[in-house]
């Protein structure tokens, strides 16, 4: 039952999503923000007197968690009792940690709410320890006492997901001795990704090159971000050649690391008595490997729309023969859209209609009950995110608002996982609330395309057009494509070792490469990619995630198919996502909540959709190019 992973998991992916967006400028005091714009966290506590005297209560509380120990296997009663013990002690935790990191994320500097935050972490822990026997006593429940305890106790029922999801691991659990030696193996587990960290951020030698203005630029990973951007060819291509040359020779360290990591993938497969490295992820999370493999095949049926992107991208570039170091220059001029946060809250309302009065109601109470930390002020966490862990309190949002567009789509994405927290919180009980981490994205990204919808709609002048479709676009590519490949070349090398083959960096590099030239059309003319840049699997560190790249994908094949299905089929599927999927919270697993809106992430017609989505994109996008020339 212990959610902390899940919770904090979630808040670090909305964390990195939406701080990619944030924007910068000069920063006011706390004081400088009227009231209106900044959260009230009295609706979590009073004040830090009564978070005080809550968390004792919680501390007290642990200690009556041996009552339970060694009886829940004997009664429904003991069994719901412990469930229901520590499902209440959990939640009030949940709620104590969400004011402790709020109090510290609006003045980073303050040293008291950094302190209640260690604080509070430290009882999570002795909460985690205290609790640690409870799945290990269901798992010694057989299936049939489990049923009867469910009929005999009908209050039971609503943990009947959760002893679910612990017993149909049954299989893949071993004997505690042997428990115990995989749970020693965690200490260096880890390792793999420490190494690759700290020699690619730390020990690796970083280029130091001439841009044409004359400016000297190091390029380590950031740095590389940026000037690959750059409008000018010739920066463009030297920033490639030193910053993979440099990564180049090193090739045989970075092949050591990557293959230590597909090892220990390799241990823990055969360990759980799993067929494959794949299977034994996405199990954890009951996701079919065929959702994993059906993404992959749905990429490669629909290569000929990423080639028609790059031939766009070659046109709007004015390029008359495309390199792989030109896929990072905006395609089109920016453009500046500037929005009062009356204005983000009339156009986001606006947009948003789709999804029935309920909703844009309940917007408009976060924005008029300060839900919403709207502006950045002194010492406040960058980024943006969205909390729901306070299960009896509302969602929180932090915003760092400057007034652009990509400012408004980071804050409609916000309030997409607002709005799952919302509806999932009151419509189930606390231990069926929290969303599976595989369906974190939809509700945000859906937020994000019908936002895009409406000012395409709305909006007519041609270079504000122009701008809000390349950047479309180019999520498409990047999130549809790119990390699909990563995906792929994730799996190719964990099945050549599960078959015993080993891995150096060469043999790495020539399997990407191999796999880049596919999706990129070299063979065909398409891009032109050197030789060099087969050594790019070195630098995505998400490869030491042990297959997490490729829910990036899954999540924009859902968004779009739910966008999609909302516009055309209107009332019928607003009720289900409601319903069935923002107001579902964990009572499932991820997949059948999906399918439940018709989105079935098993085949291919979500991918279809997006695809279509962006075709449409394409599409407009030449049709204004058309015009202007």
């Amino acid at each position: 039952m212990n959610k902390l992973t899940g919770v904090m998991l979630m808040l670090i992916l909305f964390f990195a999503v939406s701080s990619l967006m944030a924007q910068t400028k000069k920063e006011l005091t706390r004081d400088q923000i009227a009231d209106k714009y900044k959260w009230d966290l009295t609706d979590l506590y009073k004040d830090n007197e009564a978070w005080n005297a809550k968390k004792e209560e919680v501390k007290k509380s642990i200690e009556k968690f041996k009552d339970y120990k060694g009886s829940l296997a004997e009664s429904a009663d003991n069994l719901y009792n412990c469930l229901n013990y520590y499902s209440n002690v959990q939640k009030e935790f949940d709620r104590l940690s969400s004011y402790a990191s709020k109090l510290s994320d609006l003045d980073t500097r303050k040293a008291k709410p950094l302190a209640m935050q260690q604080t509070i972490a430290q009882i999570g822990t002795q909460l985690n320890a205290a609790g640690s026997f409870i799945e290990p006593e269901i798992l010694t429940i057989d299936e049939k006492t489990i049923a009867d305890f469910l009929k005999e106790k009908t209050e039971l029922k609503v943990y009947a997901h959760y002893i679910d999801n612990i017993q149909r691991l049954k299989k893949h659990t071993l004997s505690p001795g042997e428990e115990k030696i995989i749970a020693y193996a965690g200490i260096m587990s880890g390792s793999p990704d420490d190494i690759y960290s700290i020699f690619s951020n730390a020990d690796l030698p970083r280029p130091v090159i001439s841009l044409s203005d004359g400016q000297k630029v190091r390029l380590d990973a950031s740095g590389y971000c940026l000037y690959r951007a750059s409008a000018n060819r010739d920066d463009r291509k030297n920033v490639f050649e030193a910053f993979f040359s440099g990564i180049k020779n090193f090739e045989r360290t970075f092949g050591a690391q990557l293959y230590a990591q597909v090892k220990k993938d390799i241990f823990y497969k055969n360990a759980r008595h799993y067929e494959s490295c794949l299977e034994n992820t996405l199990n954890q999370n009951n996701i079919p490997v065929s959702v994993y493999t059906e993404l992959i095949n749905s990429a490669h049926k629909h290569l000929p729309t990423l080639y028609r992107y790059l031939k766009l991208r070659k046109r709007m570039l004015g390029l008359d023969k495309l390199r792989y170091y030109d896929m990072y220059p905006s395609l089109v001029k920016k453009v500046d859209m500037d929005y009062s946060e009356k204005e983000a809250q009339k156009v986001i309302q606006e947009a948003l209609k789709p999804l029935g009065k309920e909703y844009v109601k309940t917007i408009e109470t976060a924005f008029e009950n300060r839900w919403i930390d709207m502006y950045p002020t002194t010492g406040k966490r960058s980024g943006a995110y969205s909390s729901g862990s306070a299960y009896d309190v509302h969602p929180y949002i932090l915003m760092n608002y400057n007034g652009k567009y990509d400012d408004v789509s980071t804050l409609a994405h916000e309030l997409g996982h607002t709005m799952h927290s919302y509806l999932s919180n009151k419509n189930q009980d606390y231990v069926n609330s929290h969303y599976p981490t595989f369906l974190a994205e939809v509700a945000s990204i859906t937020n994000e395309m019908l936002l895009m919808d409406y000012e395409l709609k709305r909006i007519k002048d041609t270079d504000k057009r122009l701008s809000l479709l390349g950047s479309h676009l180019e999520t498409f590519r990047t999130t549809l494509f790119r990390q699909t490949q990563f995906a792929e070349f994730e799996l190719k090398i964990h099945e050549l070792a599960e078959n015993g083959e080993a891995l150096t960096g060469e043999k790495l590099s020539n399997i990407y490469l191999d796999i880049l030239k596919t999706y990129y059309g070299q063979d065909k003319g398409i891009t032109e990619i050197d030789d060099l840049y087969s050594i790019e699997w070195a630098y995505i560190p998400h490869f030491y995630y042990n297959f997490y790249v490729y829910t990036y994908s899954t999540s924009v094949c859902a968004a779009s198919a739910v966008a999609e299905k909302i516009q055309t089929e209107g009332v019928k599927m607003r009720d289900k996502y409601l319903t069935d999927f923002l107001s579902a919270g964990c009572s499932e697993y991820a997949v059948p909540i999906l399918k439940r809106i018709g989105v079935d992430m098993t085949t291919s017609e979500p991918f279809e959709l997006a695809i279509k989505k962006m075709d449409h994109v394409m599409d407009e996008i030449e049709k204004i190019l058309d015009k202007k020339k």
